[in-house]
């Protein structure tokens, strides 16, 4: 069992950042792969970023490229997303999620554990 909970959104003026924590608990939790998703009002909820259990592979969604870095620290059972460069378009409820297969993944349905999300709002 795995348990998530999301830390640091918050409110942001664009063109600035935010670093965004999930803080896991469990102890096989450095063998899960970890992604973050977002959910915009009416939309669905989309993949941004996945990171393998030990870090040396990552994913991004084409539209934070550049942008957002994923990274973890095992020893401290978190997942980081730092975004730089916000946009109006990126305010979102973001969630984390962990798989156990290890491997970071685009799709939703791979996913065993979700936290309940942290509020990101980008001004314009």
């Amino acid at each position: 069992q795995v348990q998530l909970v999301e830390s640091g959104g918050g409110l942001v003026q664009a063109g600035g950042s935010l670093r965004l924590s999930c803080a896991a608990s469990g102890r096989t939790f450095s063998r899960y792969g970890v992604g973050w998703f977002r959910q915009a009002p009416g939309k669905e909820r989309e993949f941004v970023a996945a990171i393998s259990w030990g870090g040396g592979r990552t994913y991004y969604v084409d539209s934070v490229k550049g942008r957002f870095t994923i990274s973890r620290d095992n020893t401290k059972n978190t997942v980081y997303l730092q975004m730089n460069s916000l946009k109006p378009e990126d305010t979102a409820v973001y969630y984390c999620a962990a798989d156990h297969l290890g491997l970071g993944s685009s799709r939703r349905d791979e996913y065993d554990y979700w936290g309940q999300g942290t509020q990101v709002t980008v001004s314009s």
